[in-house]
């Protein structure tokens, strides 16, 4: 009688857990995901596809809500929301995410890595694990991934660019974060703080000279309008980072956490492959046929280039974790 009742109880328990977890399966999430690209950006269409793909996997109960062109205010704003528990996420960078742990903007400096290959091994290095460690328990940053290459920066002037010193006097746009500044200042021109949203009437009015962006994202913006050259300096592989409240993540049921992640870099790797291997090819030929002067990387003294970035990394004092990171990842300096 003693052991029915105990095994009654037993089953009980179980019953009463499997209802409760079907209970919490059952709650209704919702994040609202921020990014300034355009709606013809092929992001935008990426998140979109990010947001099905979790909503199916959660049967409805975890939903993404995009908005592209910085419908919930910029950047900085957002990334402040994320630090206080907001259910918010962010598409950002490596220079951003430098302003609160420093040793993460390497990833945003000139020449750091070259290839979509590079970017998943850094993944794995003891470095970047430590930062985004750190990032999660100190910041309130989630970082979901980084498997979202935005292709190669390039420099979209009214001057043609062939070494650093043509650079000089000019101003490009550039984000205001310190890494991304002293970068572009390392190369030869003069880096100027401008919303994404004002570039093109930044260009009409010479308030800047340049800008310096993926083609597929000057094609996207129309600056073949209102610029002539498209240089291939590749000075930046753009890194960029899902992220999201590590509060809010952590409340999460932990199945809903691995899908979050999981369809993030899916969708993330997937979009990259195209950008380097379709998108930005086929853009420069939209820049080309809109009448802009391509000058390819075979034209442009690229060690120069490369040996004029190091200043941006000795200016903030983060060479030695650039080359600690090298190491790790068994790349030649």
């Amino acid at each position: 009688m003693k052991r029915k009742v105990t095994i009654l109880i037993a089953l009980i328990l179980v019953l009463g857990l499997s209802i409760a977890g079907a209970q919490a399966s059952g709650k209704k999430y919702v994040l609202k995901f921020n990014h300034v690209l355009t709606t013809q950006d092929p992001y935008h269409a990426a998140f979109l596809k990010w947001a099905e793909a979790v909503s199916a996997r959660t049967n409805g109960n975890l939903k993404i809500e995009v908005f592209p062109s910085a419908q919930l205010g910029v950047e900085e704003d957002i990334l402040e929301q994320i630090r206080q528990g907001a259910a918010v996420g962010q598409n950002t960078d490596a220079a951003r995410l430098g302003q609160y742990v420093p040793g993460i903007a390497v990833m945003n400096g000139p020449y750091f890595v070259e290839s979509l290959e590079e970017v998943q091994k850094l993944n794995t290095l003891p470095s970047v694990m430590k930062w985004k460690e750190e990032l999660e328990k100190t910041q309130g940053f989630k970082i979901l991934s980084f498997m979202w290459v935005q292709g190669f920066r390039q420099m979209v002037t009214n001057k043609p660019v062939r070494k650093p010193a043509d650079l000089a006097g000019l101003r490009i746009r550039t984000p205001p974060a310190p890494i991304w500044q002293e970068s572009i200042r390392a190369i030869g021109a003069t880096p100027v703080a401008m919303a994404y949203g004002e570039m093109y009437s930044g260009l009409q009015t010479r308030a800047i000279d340049g800008v310096e962006l993926s083609f597929t994202a000057s094609a996207s913006g129309k600056f073949q309008e209102v610029t002539k050259y498209a240089c291939e300096t590749k000075h930046i592989l753009l890194i960029n980072f899902e992220v999201i409240s590590s509060k809010w993540f952590n409340a999460l049921p932990a199945e809903y956490q691995k899908i979050l992640e999981e369809e993030c870099d899916k969708a993330g790797l997937e979009v990259s492959r195209r950008y380097l291997n379709e998108l930005d090819p086929k853009n420069l030929e939209v820049l080309k046929a809109a009448g802009m002067t391509f000058i390819p990387e075979s034209e442009i003294d690229m060690a120069a280039f490369r040996k004029a970035g190091d200043k941006a990394y000795e200016k903030l004092g983060i060479l030695d974790v650039r080359d600690q990171v090298y190491k790790e990842l068994g790349k030649k300096k």
